[in-house]
């Protein structure tokens, strides 16, 4: 399996950060950035980030970490893939999720009471076939179309992949999707997820290639605030955060290592915390409300960390 580390970049994927981090992931090598759907928040939106991180690099590939699929329409969605794969052929990474992790955002996105996942499954199927086939006829519950088309379609197929781990959203991973993207998860419960997967896809006559199952690692630098312990407690109020968040390169390295052995062979490392401000106007441009802004300068030790302890890992 070809183990390939990304970035995502927190806090320094702001409209201030947003160039010159790119120029410096292309710069360093990296493989690939990540950009979430965090719309009440600072951060640019990922279909915007992508575009524009992919018109300005040559080698990085750009991926959504992760978008919202229920609540658009799939055919918009096909269209602007499609749009960007052509500009960027092969450096294109589509992830989607089933709502957004924020609950209010989840407005946003609005669906029939009750029938998220229902809509979800309707619309990456239609999604997959408007970016596979050139005139595509449609009759479902929540989409129908008539000799639709997005124009010419990538000369590869894009693979989509899934977020998630609810049993539900991993069985969805093997019906219906190429790969999966998890997060906070233990390397057992990792493992677990992708044995769910593939008896899934088994059972849906499908197959999951076996490297396409990857996690988010969330990684602190100078130990954990008690602010992201308290989210960890949120979400996952079974488990030990240091399980699930390493504290420095070295910790993440070693629990990547422990992934592999699990079965994963992609990850996005992102920033857990916040760095320090780049100054009242920062490096690239005018200071937001706070007064203050993470830039460029603050994110470089970030990427120098990770090119030298955690892409050696690769192969």
């Amino acid at each position: 399996m070809k183990v390939r580390i990304g970035v995502s970049l927190g806090p320094a994927g702001t409209p201030v950060g947003f160039a010159a981090a790119v120029d410096l992931l292309e710069q360093a090598g990296v493989d690939s950035l990540w950009l979430p759907e965090n719309v009440y928040s600072p951060v640019v939106e990922p279909f915007t980030g992508m575009a524009f991180a992919l018109s300005r690099t040559r080698k990085l590939k750009v991926g959504t970490g992760i978008s919202v699929l229920p609540g658009r329409h799939p055919v918009l969605v096909a269209k602007q893939l499609a749009s960007i794969a052509g500009l960027a052929p092969g450096r294109v990474l589509p992830v989607f999720g089933l709502q957004p992790a924020q609950p209010a955002e989840r407005v946003l996105f609005p669906l029939p009471e009750g029938q998220r996942a229902a809509v979800f499954d309707e619309a990456l199927t239609l999604l997959r076939l408007m970016l596979t086939e050139e005139r595509v006829s449609f009759e479902g519950s929540f989409f129908s179309v008539s000799g639709a088309s997005v124009g010419v379609l990538p000369a590869k197929p894009l693979d989509i992949w899934l977020g998630g781990s609810a049993p539900a959203g991993l069985r969805r991973v093997g019906r219906l999707a190429d790969g999966w993207l998890g997060s906070l998860l233990t390397p057992a419960e990792a493992a677990a997820a992708v044995t769910t997967i593939q008896q899934a896809a088994a059972d849906a006559g499908r197959e999951v290639e076996a490297d396409h199952f990857g996690l988010s690692v969330p990684v602190v630098l100078d130990g954990m605030p008690d602010t992201l312990l308290a989210s960890i407690r949120r979400r996952r109020p079974d488990a030990d955060p240091a399980t699930l968040v390493p504290v420095g390169w070295a910790g993440a390295g070693r629990l990547i290592e422990q992934y592999v052995e699990a079965g994963l062979s992609k990850f996005v490392v992102r920033p857990a915390v916040p760095f320090a401000a780049a100054g009242p106007a920062g490096p690239a441009g005018p200071a937001g409300p706070a007064g203050s802004v993470p830039g460029p300068a603050s994110f470089a030790p970030f990427v120098d960390g990770f090119v030298r302890e955690l892409v050696p890992l690769q192969n």
